[in-house]
């Protein structure tokens, strides 16, 4: 029998009889168990090193050299942790840190989508399959997805409630479905609270009474075993709420039944400071919202759940406020539970509705078929590198090294950006060069093995490398890649768009990180200096055709063209600069390298008004700082500037913003400056004024140098991730426990000034020579 699935989770561990892969994935047939026996834990050595192997391990001559040229013999193992305590030893071994179950999918191409062959097994509510036969697939899944969220008391080890509620699937989805299939007959939403009142129907979801936590538990495993989602999802959901609930479990003696199959979850704790904590829950996948935000690339003033509900979907959480949320919580557990659910299940459904809104499961599974990482598996850009790498590089007969036994040599510079011209203009326009690292990958042949082979007429990069013009596999996968997101554009399939840039602009940082088999400052460097060259050359020949270019930034140039300029003449100017740079560098690469050229350069943005600002303090240019109105739409953009830094006061922010917005109309704009410091000494903006910072360290770590927000933090005893103060005429004060006055003047000198006078100064006036006759009155 033969089905295709798509992989939802994978493990192995060592048994007697050798190492055994456990795979799980769904299908249009139900969840699928693929156990694979039998398998032996292989890494590879050197020829000419001699090692010493535990019982039952083979050593075997290869056809396969490294890059360097030394042949290697293979090393195979009874069990993984025969190979982990081989490496353990000091062992100068090549890829040994691969991971079993990894190698298996991708050296069969395997990345999430598979076709399945064997003999099938009906297990309680899922197949299983013994010694299947596996090959690339093409099945796209319809997760069926569940959001958790648990209540405690306050940052004590005890339960209130947990709350769980199904992710509605689209209309399309649902048009499609049978009767059979209709929402009707899927399990209500539910809440679990401890106590001992009626269980009751509440609007979308039940409330169900347990009378302690092991029954509460209890209920939810078998309510969840029942539903059985494909994946789990949550804000903070591993941090906080699977974390409490393993831990729990522990406390309480009982297995954490969330896996499939009767299998038991747990959370992995980190093994370094600063590393995250993993979810391994057996047949489900687990998403965090906040992570798959963050992996998208979205951009929130904080990533809390009511923030970000309310940026994206206009409404928020039932209770608000930080500090009064624990007393609230305990207040409606001992008076009003039912008040209490409500809270509960509603931030299950926003993170349902988040998830909808920003795509966030097409997002993660583009992700997953792309670099054949684990579906739920976020970050890991150099285990996808390895992913789509190692085979090809096997294939062509080579092996890597370990991570550990590279040669690191030098760093590499970074993104070049070019000094600025500060000032005040009208009509600047700025090309870009379309995913510059990964065309310049493809263009120059930047390639690992291409570096070590180089052949007979080599292609010169940087820092001495060479490169191969034939053989090499990086270009072509990024070839591969620019085809399908071009196609996703066509289609309109913006999460397999994302998915596909994100993936390609991460091989430059791979391939500049130690983390990274291949690292080498050779690599690194052909493409970041590439790059330099790449945007001074084309700003030389941007000037020689008449037009400065006041600045540039990693991929992007930015030009002025006059004031005269209307928004016709600008899109003529751009589009004009923009195919003859492009005809430029195919004719200069074709003639001085022989070369075909896949630099594209894009005609972005037309800044009716722009501001570029000087250091402060300093008459010189700043970097990855300025402010433009776009047109012809008006739209103000602000780029590292006050109003775009949460690390400042809303004050300061809105105020910036609005200054702008008059400077760039060419509107009056004193007056709105006095009035600004008018209403905040008369205490009118007061809500304004709140700094909100995160605190990274523990408070007792901060000793000599005590910044304001650890001072707030330490009056409130505070002991969360960030902190809300106000600075006072009494010092830093955090906000639930102000006992001051707010200091205006700090707030004058310390936010309002600096947010005006970068751009005042270009119209030769300041905020102090604004407001000072003004500010006497008070």
């Amino acid at each position: 029998m033969s089905l295709d699935a798509y992989l939802l989770t994978r493990h192995w561990r060592d048994t007697p009889q050798g190492l055994e892969l456990s795979l799980w994935a769904c299908s249009a047939e139900g969840p699928v168990n693929l156990l694979i026996r039998d398998q032996k834990p292989v890494c590879f050595i050197e020829r000419s090193r001699d090692v010493f192997l535990p019982a039952g391990a083979v050593r075997k001559p290869l056809d396969l050299t490294l890059l360097h040229g030394e042949a290697v013999d293979g090393l195979y193992f009874r069990q993984q942790r025969d190979l982990q305590q081989l490496r353990q030893s000091g062992a100068i071994l090549c890829e040994s840190d691969v991971k079993p179950v990894d190698r298996y999918l991708m050296e069969r191409f395997i990345r999430a989508p598979v076709r399945i062959d064997g003999e099938w097994q009906r297990v309680g509510n899922h197949w299983r399959v013994q010694q299947p036969r596996l090959q690339p697939g093409d099945y796209q899944p319809r997760l069926r997805t569940l959001a958790i969220d648990i209540e405690t008391r306050g940052h004590s080890r005890q339960l209130y409630s947990i709350a769980a509620a199904i992710m509605p699937e689209s209309e399309s989805e649902s048009e499609s479905e049978s009767e059979s299939e209709s929402t009707q007959d899927r399990p209500s939403d539910v809440v679990f609270m401890i106590g001992s009142g009626e269980d009751e129907q509440r609007g979308h979801y039940r409330l169900i009474y347990q009378p302690d936590e092991k029954a509460l538990l209890n209920a939810f495993f078998n309510w969840t075993l029942e539903t059985d989602p494909d994946a789990l999802t949550g804000w903070a959901v591993v941090n906080f709420d699977l974390n409490f609930i393993v831990r729990k479990c522990q406390s309480l003696g009982m297995p954490c039944r969330l896996g499939r199959g009767g299998e038991t979850a747990t959370v992995l704790q980190p093994t370094q400071p600063g590393s995250p904590r993993i979810a391994r829950v057996p047949g489900r996948a687990v998403f965090d919202g906040i992570d798959l935000l963050k992996a998208g690339f979205w951009n929130f003033e904080s990533f809390s759940l009511d923030n970000v509900s309310h940026e994206l979907l206009g409404t928020g959480k039932l209770i608000s406020s930080e500090q009064d949320k624990v007393a609230e919580i305990n207040r409606l557990f001992r008076d009003d539970k039912p008040q209490l659910a409500d809270y509960n299940i509603r931030d299950c459904t926003l993170v349902n509705e988040i998830f909808q809104k920003a795509d966030l499961l097409a997002f993660a599974v583009q992700r997953a078929n792309l670099t054949g990482l684990a579906l739920d598996r976020l970050g890991g850009s150099v285990a996808a590198f390895d992913n789509l790498y190692l085979p090809r590089l096997h294939r062509a007969g080579y092996v890597a090294p370990d991570v550990d036994n590279r040669n690191d040599g030098l760093g590499s510079p970074g993104g070049y950006v070019m000094d600025s011209v500060p000032g005040l203009y009208k009509n600047v326009l700025v090309l870009d060069f379309k995913s510059l690292y990964p065309s310049i990958i493809r263009t120059f042949f930047i390639d690992p093995m291409g570096l070590a082979v180089p052949g007979d007429n080599p292609l010169p990069g940087f820092v001495e490398a060479m490169f191969s013009r034939e053989q090499h596999i990086l270009p072509g996968l990024i070839e591969e890649l620019w085809a399908a997101r071009d196609k996703a554009k066509q289609d309109r399939n913006a999460p397999l768009s994302q998915a596909i840039k994100i993936i390609m602009n991460s091989f430059y940082g791979v391939l500049g990180t130690t983390g990274c088999r291949f690292y080498s400052q050779q690599l690194a460097s052909s493409i970041t200096r590439r790059g330099h060259e790449i945007i001074t050359r084309s700003r030389d020949w941007i000037e020689q055709q008449g037009y400065p270019v006041i600045y540039g930034d990693t991929d992007s140039v930015f030009i002025y063209i006059g004031d005269d300029a209307d928004e016709q003449r600008s899109a003529e100017i751009g589009n004009q600069l923009m195919h003859e740079l492009n005809v430029w560098w195919r004719n200069e690469l074709r003639q001085t390298l022989d070369i075909e050229s896949h630099l594209e350069v894009e005609y972005e943005t037309h800044y009716s008004r722009f501001f570029m600002p000087t250091v402060r303090g300093m008459p010189t240019g700043s970097k990855k700082r300025y402010a433009g109105l776009i047109a012809p739409d008006s739209r103000l953009v602000v780029k590292g500037l006050e109003a775009a830094r949460t690390d400042w006061t809303p004050l300061a922010r809105h105020f910036q913003r609005e200054l702008f917005l008059r400077v760039f109309h060419e509107e009056p704009f004193e007056e709105f400056i006095r009035e600004t410091a008018e209403q905040l000494q008369a205490g009118q903006l007061d809500e304004q004024l709140v700094y909100r910072k995160r605190i990274r360290r523990a408070l007792d770590d901060y000793q000599r140098n005590v910044p304001p927000h650890i001072q707030a933090a330490r009056k409130l005893e505070h002991s969360g991730r960030t902190i809300s103060y106000l600075i006072t005429r009494n010092g830093p004060e955090p906000v639930d426990l102000l006992q001051s006055a707010p200091d205006y003047q700090h707030y004058l000198d310390k936010q309002l000034a600096p947010a005006a006078d970068g751009i005042l100064q270009f119209l030769d006036t300041s905020f102090a020579a604004i407001t000072d006759a003004q500010l006497q009155m008070f």
